[in-house]
């Protein structure tokens, strides 16, 4: 058993479709997404359009992702500035009924099983009603991320949410491939998993794309906070007009 696992597109289309393309080489018999298909990026209804296309793809819900289904925090949270409150109202604002349906299905985890080998995804350790995240911890030592998934265990333990790559081996082998979408280069990363005869095999990629159109989309498109994002999220790499 073969699959692709991305999480955190944050609204990237030229990085996932980079990635689709080279996904479909691979031949891979499921993808899964750990969640923020959507916001940050330009494009968050043909992210969205393009995931729910793929074949046999499976989705996890994300804090993103939930903002729009459920709804923003309500008071206005201390670390949510009204900079990021005008840019989730435009993202909510592109994506349809429709969209919210289908959205409104992805699970906040997921275990599965292949070949012997179990695998649990979510798109970042749960509170106790598993319903929102924790606060990212960053620089876990092993043991750390022990405790931080004390109420889960699988062979594999796969998240996102904290856009940083991480492969750490403990109670479970603890994997983020690093966001596809929020890098500070215009490189898309994911990985690839096969299970066989209750052993598993990881293989981190690392896919270049051309980011011209989201700096085009930014621009065109006036996405809100687009400066701020640009600077922190993609690495200052783009400079953005007024």
């Amino acid at each position: 058993m073969k699959l692709a696992i991305l999480t955190d597109i944050h609204g990237n289309l030229p990085a996932l479709e980079a990635v689709c393309s080279a996904i479909q080489l691979e031949s891979v018999d499921a993808i899964y997404h750990l969640g923020d298909a959507i916001s940050i990026g330009p494009f968050p209804v043909e992210c969205v359009d393009l995931l729910l296309s793929l074949p046999n793809c499976h989705f996890l819900m994300g804090n993103h992702d939930a903002w729009f289904v459920h709804g923003l925090p309500n008071p206005q949270p201390a670390w949510m500035s009204d900079g990021e409150v005008e840019h989730q109202q435009w993202v909510h604002q592109q994506l349809s009924i429709h969209h919210k349906a289908e959205m409104a299905k992805w699970p906040f985890k997921l275990v599965e099983t292949f070949e012997g080998v179990q695998l649990t995804m979510l798109h970042y350790a749960l509170n106790e009603a598993s319903n929102d995240f924790l606060s990212i911890q960053k620089s876990l030592s092993p043991s750390e991320f022990d405790a931080l998934f004390a109420d889960t265990y699988s062979d594999i333990i796969l998240f996102g949410h904290d856009h940083r790559f991480v492969d750490v081996n403990s109670r479970s082998r603890y994997i983020n491939p690093g966001s596809l979408g929020c890098f500070s280069e215009p490189v898309a990363r994911y990985c690839i998993i096969t299970c066989e005869n209750g052993r598993f095999e990881v293989q981190h990629k690392y896919i270049s794309y051309d980011d011209q159109p989201i700096i085009d989309a930014f621009e065109q498109k006036q996405v809100p906070d687009r400066h701020l994002i640009s600077k922190i999220f993609y690495g200052g790499r783009f400079t953005l007009c007024d």
